[in-house]
């Protein structure tokens, strides 16, 4: 196994993405710190699969653009696996509402980009003091990051297009401690964030365009996520990659 003893955090864990991130690590040997945010059942579930084939696993409630909630998770992960933290994986984060400049107001705008980008940064300063060389930050930003989103996703964008910057940010200046920072950016993947979002006849028509003639799954993420948490991708930083069936070419 890839990651065998390995302690990694997946913040927003427990579903969709975040939920095959989580049992992904964990098959692969990693003890997995799973944050999740309102929904203790799902959260639950995710928990109960892993445990089941045999990984190991714990939750953590806490809001990730909250410092108090941060820290808890961080400590948990010390308090239950050691010292040391080899995987960061930032997926919490969220569109939220498709709002216009004539919709939104500063607040909105505000809430927006803490979700996505705060959150990144504050997990990530509160795990590298406790990651040695070898350890590998994987965030989530997004195609829109790098295409300006959809119809209403401005802040949402704008949010993961800074992930994206941040991304390279940190993979100069975490280098040195052999510390390996990337990003995934996600085009159409089969998640209840396009069931939310994103009207069946744009996903049909979206998926139509890609070479591939389809949706990603949470799972194919998931393989990506673990390719680049694992030593198999050591010369690999500052990269944000693609994954969207060829609809976009970066």
């Amino acid at each position: 196994m890839m990651l065998d003893q390995k302690v990694a955090i997946v913040t927003g864990g427990a579903r969709d993405i975040g939920k095959a991130v989580s049992k992904k690590l964990a098959a692969e040997g990693a003890k997995v710190v799973i944050n999740y945010f309102d929904n203790e059942e799902q959260a639950l579930q995710t928990l109960t699969e892993i445990t089941a084939a045999g990984g190991t696993a714990s939750l953590v409630q806490g809001d990730m653009t909250k410092q108090e909630d941060v820290d808890k998770v961080v400590q948990h992960a010390l308090d239950n696996y050691g010292s040391e933290i080899n995987v960061l994986v930032n997926v919490a984060g969220g569109l939220v509402a498709r709002k216009t400049i004539e919709d939104m107001d500063e607040d909105f705008f505000n809430f927006v980009i803490r979700l996505n980008l705060t959150s990144t940064f504050l997990m990530t300063k509160a795990v590298v003091p406790y990651m040695n060389g070898g350890a590998s930050i994987v965030n989530f930003a997004s195609q829109a990051g790098r295409d300006g989103g959809g119809p209403g996703a401005s802040a949402y964008s704008t949010a993961k297009g800074a992930v994206m910057t941040f991304t390279r940010s940190m993979a100069k200046e975490l280098g040195p401690k052999n510390i390996r920072v990337n990003a995934l950016c996600p085009g159409m993947i089969a998640t209840t964030f396009h069931d939310t979002f994103t009207a069946d006849q744009v996903r049909e028509k979206v998926a139509g365009g890609t070479p591939l003639r389809r949706e990603g799954n949470a799972d194919e993420v998931a393989n990506l996520v673990m390719c680049l948490a694992s030593y198999e991708t050591s010369f690999v930083t500052g990269t944000n990659i693609d994954i969207n069936g060829g609809l976009a070419f970066s």
